[in-house]
């Protein structure tokens, strides 16, 4: 069984993309274990109660500095037997502890073809801006292992969206969006039947 913790910060439309999938068995031998946000507020934290899960507010302001904080997320995932996380709409730096207790366990989706237009302060609208900026004329959704650095992590998988003339940062991302509530699923499936690998450690 694949215990899988959920971060995100937001609304949580890909944990309700991963959930549904989970619920209707299309990935295979795993389930939610734990659903945690900074925000106390985040709309994941309340679709996640709704189905009753477990579901948690954690935030570094809650601590006095960031290795209490590290410590206090790891006591957590163990507590809920966690074996792998999965960062939907996560919008703060997970702490190095954590990203090393879970090296090669733990996956971000990206809204772009990464490694275009990714790394720190690449998040949200931002990403949409610099495609259009760029005259891109395809853009898309990354699901990639996390490492110490932002965006950098071996890609799962990739799936392209065109970017079409008259195009607004807006609208290319929600044409993203709606390919990201398909592609993470479809990697979280991918992974709990061992068809990718774990990276290596370096």
């Amino acid at each position: 069984m694949l215990n899988i913790a959920v971060f995100g910060s937001g609304a949580g439309s890909n944990f309700q993309a991963i959930l549904a999938a989970v619920q209707q068995g299309d990935i295979p031998g795993a389930r939610i274990a734990l659903v945690v946000s900074n925000n106390s507020g985040a709309g994941i934290l309340g679709i996640a109660r709704a189905s009753g899960l477990p579901a948690i507010h954690l935030s570094q302001q809650q601590f006095p500095d960031e290795r209490s904080f590290a410590r206090a997320v790891l006591a957590a995932l163990d507590a809920h037997g966690t074996d792998f996380v999965v960062l939907a709409g996560y919008m703060k730096r997970v702490p190095p502890e954590v990203v090393a207790a879970y090296r090669g366990r733990m996956v971000n989706i990206h809204p772009a073809l990464l490694p275009r237009h990714g790394g720190e302060g690449m998040y949200g609208m931002r990403v949409h801006e610099a495609v259009l900026r760029a005259g891109d004329t395809v853009s898309g959704a990354t699901v990639h292992y996390v490492d110490e650095q932002y965006d950098h992590g071996a890609v799962v998988l990739q799936r392209t969206v065109p970017v079409l003339p008259g195009d607004t940062p807006a609208s290319l991302a929600a044409r993203v969006l709606e390919t990201e509530h398909a592609l993470y699923p479809e990697a979280l499936r991918m992974i709990a039947r061992e068809r990718i690998p774990e990276p290596k450690r370096t």
